[in-house]
């Protein structure tokens, strides 16, 4: 790829001062239009060493708003960071939509450079490229607007350039190591180049021996990528409008009526009939939260984190039981989220942002009350996200899921699973007793009134997400002292067998 840079092209002062003016009013109009936009733009700055990528990031953040962007650099990793999965830095620094992210350094970052010392395998190499391109193809598919950019130097012009940064004092540790390296830099930069091309996320690689061409390019550039955007985004506002109004007209032409359940739903196959006594189940909470407890802290001192998922009906249960769990640990090891509607800052993110974000460090635990998977429950049932966003989410998930396992992360997932009778029962004494009167609300009535379509998301939702790695665990909940033990079991064979 690195041969499309035309090399030796450059522009001369007259026609970079008499053509930056407009270039530069141009961006910023488009940059204050973008506010009003719902997606986010992604700039990523890669390329040789002493091209002139900072030099670059400087007069971007000088022709942009500096309102509406933000820069990060990624160099090297933290402490905090290499305690999380890998792409945990990345996520954290999103743009929300209607901003532009500079990323100085990147995801592809690493993978290379550990690819041309051969500190990584081929095969390493392809895996971590295949990841970026989930990455990406997950982000665009959000609406997400990714601009890549390598800035390519002829080797002789490197050398150049590192004498001179070298003789100003501005020269980066490693560059000369990076140097000597220049032909598997080559090689490894062209294959991660041509393997994560795609029309969504392409890459423009451009020669920067002149600074003016460069400048001028990487402006236009993302001017057109910006602008193209948010013509597209008109064209499929109307499209969606017109969409939803033929919709409307079927539905109230035939009468539009909710998904029935599966005739026979995996649901069908938990026994709510087990119990426990008083007695059993004094004896066996009383052991697992013991063997819970040191297990917690094995961890802890292993670096080994934990992630425990919770969802399952209405009145389920899925609060005391997490307390049964937490009541076992020492409160400076974990956490409890609670996921309820996503706030702004959160809508304006990918709907995976706001988990990421919340991730344990090594040896610690975060219990989500809900969580990604309201994407395939919740928005799906009630229309909150389209078919075609829900539809791909089980695919993110699974990736999403695979990264943490990768990194180490013990992963628990339960559904907590009641009769219609039983939650009946208890929606009923929910509104009888004072004390519990605040957990019932006229949404978990109308939810009630959705089961069929939420047993139908259950079954796709464990049929499409239960792997090897992060499988569901379906648990009898109409007996709550029973539904309790059974997710300390699970939670403890899972620790002993990762520990």
């Amino acid at each position: 790829m690195f041969e499309t840079a035309e090399l030796g092209h450059s522009i001369t002062p007259k026609k970079y001062d008499a053509a930056l003016p407009k270039l530069r009013s141009n961006l910023l109009n488009a940059h204050f239009e973008l506010r009003t936009q719902k997606f986010p733009v992604i700039v990523i700055v890669s390329g040789a060493d002493g091209a002139g990528k900072g030099e670059l990031v400087h007069r971007l953040n000088e022709w942009l708003d500096p309102r509406g962007v933000e820069t990060h650099a990624f160099w090297e990793t933290s402490d905090e960071e290499r305690e999380r999965p890998t792409y945990w830095r990345f996520w954290r620094a999103m743009p929300g939509r209607g901003r532009i992210g500079i990323f100085f350094g990147s995801w592809y970052t690493e993978p290379i450079i550990s690819r041309a010392y051969g500190k990584s395998k081929s095969s390493a190499f392809d895996v971590a490229l295949n990841r970026i391109v989930a990455l990406e193809k997950m982000l665009t598919d959000d609406g997400a607007v990714i601009v890549k950019l390598w800035l390519h130097l002829p080797k002789k012009e490197q050398k150049k350039r590192l004498k001179s940064l070298e003789k100003s004092g501005r020269i980066a540790p490693g560059d000369w190591e990076h140097f000597k390296r220049f032909d598997a830099f080559t090689e490894v930069s062209e294959r991660a180049l041509r393997r994560t091309d795609s029309a969504a996320a392409p890459w423009h690689v451009i020669e920067a021996t002149d600074r003016r061409y460069r400048e001028l390019t990487v402006g236009n550039i993302l001017l057109d990528a910006i602008r193209t955007r948010m013509k597209a985004a008109t064209t499929s506002a109307s499209v969606r409008s017109t969409a939803a109004r033929a919709g409307k007209k079927a539905a109230a032409a035939t009468g539009d009526e909710p998904p029935a359940a599966p005739i026979d739903s995996v649901l069908n196959h938990v026994d709510l009939s087990q119990r426990l006594t008083d007695a059993e189940y004094g004896r066996l909470l009383d052991a697992q939260q013991a063997r819970l407890s040191k297990l917690a802290w094995a961890a802890h001192k292993r670096g080994r984190s934990m992630v425990l998922v919770f969802e399952g009906w209405d009145a389920a249960g899925k609060g005391s039981a997490i307390r049964r769990v937490t009541q076992a640990m020492e409160p400076r090891l974990y956490r409890t989220v609670g996921i309820a509607a996503p706030t702004d800052e959160e809508r304006a993110q990918h709907y995976l942002w706001r988990f990421w974000r919340h991730l344990p460090r090594a040896g610690f635990t975060t219990i989500f009350d809900r969580s990604w998977y309201g994407r395939v429950l919740v928005e799906r049932v009630e229309g909150f996200a389209p078919p075609s966003d829900w539809g791909r989410a089980y695919h993110e998930i699974v990736d999403f899921e695979e990264q943490l396992a990768e990194h180490g992360v013990v992963l628990a997932k339960f559904w907590v699973h009641i009769g219609p009778q039983e939650q009946l029962r208890r929606f009923k004494e929910r509104q009888q007793v004072a004390y519990k009167q605040y957990k019932i609300t006229e949404e978990d009535w109308r939810n009630r009134a959705k089961t069929s379509a939420y047993v139908a998301a259950v079954d796709e939702m464990v049929a499409r997400c239960s792997t090897e790695v992060a499988p569901w665990t379906l648990v009898a909940g109409n007996d709550k002292k029973f539904a309790r033990v059974q997710i300390l079991n699970t939670v403890v064979s899972r620790l002993e067998a990762a520990l």
